[in-house]
């Protein structure tokens, strides 16, 4: 099943112009949906390497989209996420709102109790790309929300079981979430241009090969 995934794939590769879908440079992003296992198939080969690695290298949270609101980036996450909406006082203060994190399968409430998770970890996309990044841009990934899969209202205790772990070392408790983590971190490193090592791709594989029907939704990052 690999081998037919991995053919696909090349076949897709072989496909593009030479600006490829995950290019940043790319003037007009186009959104793409590629089936998951050909997705994965696409995504740029490398090994990681975190020298250099400092969490500050990544200004957060930002003034979000709105800069006039009040709200910073953390605070138009879970505004857009919440499946029943806060109040938002001045200052942007949330009261009241529930959340579901799907990592894990419960819901939340209060907005303090969540948080907001990269779903690539910074500490992984430094290793996959990042580091060779403007600080300009590396703020821009992580607050993006130009994709909703980049930042993820999830219980505390779930994203700090995480940590900065890719999909060969964690994925979400809740086994009926594995699908739509696959597709959605495999979605953030295409929106991203950022790389794969062996073993993350061969657990992105895996996980394709048991989601079928499963697609991937991204568009590139400006």
């Amino acid at each position: 099943m690999m081998r037919a995934v991995t053919a696909a794939a090349a076949a897709f590769a072989l496909s593009l112009p030479a600006t490829a879908v995950y290019a940043a440079e790319q003037p007009a992003a186009v959104p793409q949906v590629l089936p998951m296992g050909v997705a994965v198939g696409a995504l740029p080969l490398a090994a990681e390497d975190r020298t250099g690695y400092q969490r500050t290298s990544f200004k957060h949270w930002n003034a979000g989209a709105n800069p006039t609101d009040g709200c910073n980036t953390r605070a138009e996450v879970l505004i857009a996420e919440a499946v029943v909406a806060p109040e938002v006082g001045p200052g942007c203060t949330l009261t009241g709102g529930i959340w579901w994190s799907y990592y894990d399968e419960r819901e939340v409430t209060p907005a303090g109790a969540l948080d907001i998770d990269h779903m690539v970890p910074l500490a992984e996309a430094w290793d996959s790309g990042a580091a060779e990044w403007t600080p300009a841009r590396r703020e821009a990934y992580a607050n993006d929300l130009g994709q909703a899969s980049s930042l993820v209202a999830v219980t505390a205790r779930s994203n700090r079981s995480k940590a900065d772990q890719d999909p060969a070392q964690w994925l979400p408790p809740s086994a009926d979430a594995l699908c739509r983590y696959g597709a959605e971190w495999t979605a953030t490193k295409l929106r991203w241009g950022l790389a794969v090592d062996e073993l993350e791709r061969g657990r992105l594989l895996d996980i394709a090969a048991g989601c079928g029907g499963t697609d991937v939704e991204f568009t590139p990052a400006p």
